[in-house]
């Protein structure tokens, strides 16, 4: 650990939460609180989910008042430190904002700081790297990485500053994260600004079926090509004989294919070439979260010898049919929601069965017309890349601003004449963000 300011300590979230037993806890046990217990009204349940998103205002689950009395041991109160046990990775924090009390869940841990601490300066401090690189080191599991309450009470160890200089770093620390915070909202709504351009231009190229011009063939998938769903995965085929690459869901993105993470498996004589990609293919995402169902790409020769699973489907189109052009078909169908509408969904994962995909509607331009749009879909959609590639950089640097505000203040540098260079650069990249980003919404 690097040394401290005068005055500062190292304590431990036991030592932050005091002798009571109750003030360092985590939720009750599975079978002290069943989702039978759950009701649609009463005290409020506060879930991994909840501390993650920082908000508290519209509770998913409630118990009765007289199950939050049995379960008293368990509430929070607005002011408490909440603390993620479970996730990838464990350890998010957030200070309790709720109008009352409620009940937190098994997975959630709930630090309750005595007089002598900031909430919002533990809540902070452990969401600073050198928190975030403790917790990590605690963390166990495979299947589910978690973090005990006995590690973390004395597995991690917070610079504490005397009670009037915690609320300084922490006003100081958050004029600084608000501006920001203002710069982050301002990238998701131009993300959300540039998908929504994206549906307009493939919407306006490629219609809805009934307003197909005279020219166009109106067909389906299974006409207009073939499909396939991939190979299964099987845990013996891990190794062996023959292993060859494999694309999943993973690896497939809008319009790209990631090979930074290839998988391989074992391929029995003959399968491989069933399987096997070749230039042309498109490929979709058969699960995904119900925005993204269908995501396509097209596989266009990288990397060499490589199948797919069946976590993908593939379309291979005939002879009249451009695979860019299903390329932009199958995209239109993503952004306008059409892939949803022929979904299943569990556990939260949309699927698009080979079944229902062949089914939809699929339109065959002339050949000639089909490059002309391939052409203008090129030109418009290939300025929205550039635009989201602009947001992309912007946010990897807004999360290292971040990570960096977060070091300076629980370093004891941000308060002193050392403060500047982490305002001076919170002030550059708001203005980098306002200045090329608005101009992407002219497109």
């Amino acid at each position: 650990m690097n040394d401290l300011p005068v005055g500062w300590r190292w304590l431990t979230p036991h030592e932050i939460a005091g002798e009571e037993r109750s003030s360092l806890t985590i939720g009750p046990f599975g079978s002290n609180l069943k989702t039978s217990d759950y009701t649609t009204e009463g005290v409020p349940l506060v879930f991994v989910r909840d501390i993650r998103s920082g908000s508290f205002s519209r509770p998913r689950a409630f118990v009765s008042t007289a199950k939050a009395e049995e379960l008293s041991a368990h509430l929070v109160m607005p002011g408490d430190v909440l603390v993620t046990k479970m996730g990838d990775p464990p350890g998010d924090s957030v200070v309790y904002s709720g109008s009352g009390p409620a009940v937190i869940t098994a997975d959630c841990i709930r630090l309750r700081p005595t007089s002598e601490f900031d909430p919002r300066y533990v809540t902070y401090a452990l969401q600073a790297p050198d928190a975030r690189r403790q917790v990590a080191g605690i963390t166990a599991g495979v299947a589910q990485l978690k973090v005990s309450l006995a590690r973390f009470r004395s597995g991690v160890r917070i610079p504490m500053p005397p009670l009037p200089e915690q609320e300084q770093i922490v006003e100081v620390l958050e004029a600084h994260l608000s501006r920001l915070n203002a710069g982050i909202a301002y990238l998701n709504a131009s993300k959300r600004r540039a998908r929504i351009l994206a549906k307009a231009v493939l919407a306006a190229l490629i219609p809805d079926a009934s307003a197909y011009p005279a020219s166009w063939e109106s067909t389906i998938v299974a006409k207009a090509g073939t499909v396939e769903l991939g190979r299964q995965r099987h845990p013996d085929w891990h190794a062996g004989p023959n292993m060859r690459p494999y694309l999943r869901v993973a690896n497939v993105f809008e319009d790209r294919i990631d090979t930074s993470d290839l998988m391989e498996m074992h391929w029995p004589e003959g399968t491989f070439e069933r399987f096997r990609l070749m230039p042309g293919d498109v490929l979709l995402n058969e699960g995904q979260s119900p925005e993204w169902l269908g995501r396509p790409a097209i596989y266009r020769g990288v990397p060499d010898e490589v199948a797919f699973t069946n976590s993908l489907l593939r379309f291979k189109a005939r002879e009249d049919v451009l695979p860019e052009f299903a390329l932009l078909v199958f995209r239109r169908h993503m952004h306008t929601g059409r892939f949803q509408q022929e979904s299943r969904i569990t556990t939260n994962i949309a699927h698009l069965s080979a079944t229902r995909l062949k089914n939809i509607e699929f339109p065959v331009p002339p050949m000639g017309e089909q490059k002309l749009i391939i052409e203008a879909a090129t030109l418009q959609l290939d300025a929205l890349k550039r635009l989201e590639t602009k947001i992309a950089v912007f946010e990897h640097k807004a999360e290292s601003l971040r990570r960096s505000l977060l070091d300076a203040a629980f370093s004891g540098r941000l308060v002193n004449a050392c403060d500047r260079p982490e305002g001076e650069a919170v002030e550059t990249l708001i203005d980098e963000i306002g200045s090329p980003l608005s101009g992407g919404a002219s497109l």
